[in-house]
């Protein structure tokens, strides 16, 4: 793999507030639940290309719900699990400056946020221009962050969230319809005991997101907004053939099993990855599932890899 590198340079960029709203009506189909799904990406990461050019600004990686930079269970004796399984070796690999931020795994959108600043500052010089990829919730507290606390220590010069709830998930909505106030309010005392934060799984739901969160939490005019989505027809065994079909039911829109693609729409939407899973979106593939589908004669149609090591190229491309 040919490597790039390049100097970082500190943008001149201003905090404005922006009045855009955005929409992707391209390549509706006659299905309902097809509209708005913008572009197809069928098989675009299914191979790792040659050459990938190098973004001239660090990249932050931003994890969402219940997520976390690196796990280890066994101390300093084995290598730790990562959220960004592979992803962050080949992006560094490419010679791309990489990082990750550690945020309260089910925290607020508001506190996560917050360490999200604190913990890029940590990171990063004085002054220096980041690149934010955001997964999930993640993209959410990415955000939050940019439109809210205003980082003076680091400039924020682009967001792209993979597959971000940004106008809530039906399959909160149907949780929190069926567990209840009362018994909500029961399991929120377990967790809390077990030390796990709350504040998180509220902010999910599609109310507060487009009658609370978005009107509160305006785009900044200088930072470029890029989003994708996901999408997936789950098998019977699937952990997300459930939550897949509920969200289907609820609001007619395909899904990665968590996320709508409606919902997964922000900025500029650069198009939904077909046949992909919440999971899949961050390498945490079932090897077995592609072991199976290969012995069906199908052939593997997506690679964590090669997408986000294509989102670097189109930063770099767009001279970010």
């Amino acid at each position: 793999m040919i490597r790039t590198f390049r100097a970082a340079s500190r943008s001149p960029c201003r905090y404005a507030y922006s009045s855009r709203t955005f929409s992707s009506n391209k390549h509706q189909r006659n299905d309902p639940r097809l509209q708005n799904i913008g572009r197809v990406l069928e098989d675009e990461y299914a191979v790792i290309r040659n050459h990938y050019e190098t973004p001239r600004n660090t990249i932050v990686l931003a994890h969402g719900l219940l997520g976390f930079d690196e796990l280890r269970l066994a101390g300093p004796y084995l290598r730790g699990i990562q959220y960004w399984r592979g992803i962050i070796d080949a992006l560094s690999h490419n010679g791309v400056e990489v990082l990750t931020a550690a945020v309260p795994p089910s925290g607020s959108i508001e506190k996560r946020a917050e360490k999200l600043v604190e913990s890029i500052s940590q990171k990063v010089s004085k002054g220096k221009s980041v690149n934010i990829i955001a997964h999930s919730m993640g993209g959410l507290d990415s955000r939050y962050m940019i439109s809210h606390l205003k980082p003076t220590n680091f400039n924020v010069l682009s967001l792209t969230t993979v597959a971000s709830p940004h106008q809530g998930s039906a399959f909160a909505d149907y949780m929190f319809d069926s567990i209840g106030p009362m018994h909500t309010k029961r399991i929120y005392k377990v967790l809390e005991r077990f030390g796990f934060e709350t504040g998180a799984f509220s902010q999910l739901t599609r109310r507060y997101m487009q009658e609370t969160f978005n009107p509160e939490t305006p785009d900044i005019e200088c930072v470029k907004y890029y989003s994708y989505g996901a999408s997936l027809e789950p098998s019977a065994w699937s952990v997300f053939a459930a939550s897949h079909k509920i969200i289907k039911e609820m609001e007619e829109s395909p899904n990665d099993g968590l996320v709508s693609v409606r919902s997964s729409q922000w900025g500029q939407y650069q198009g939904t990855l077909v046949g992909v899973s919440h999971l899949d979106l961050i390498n945490w593939t079932n090897r077995l599932k592609w072991f199976l589908w290969e012995l069906t004669g199908s052939k593997r149609n997506f690679n964590a890899i090669a997408f986000y090591l294509d989102i670097a190229d189109m930063l770099a491309k767009k001279g970010l």
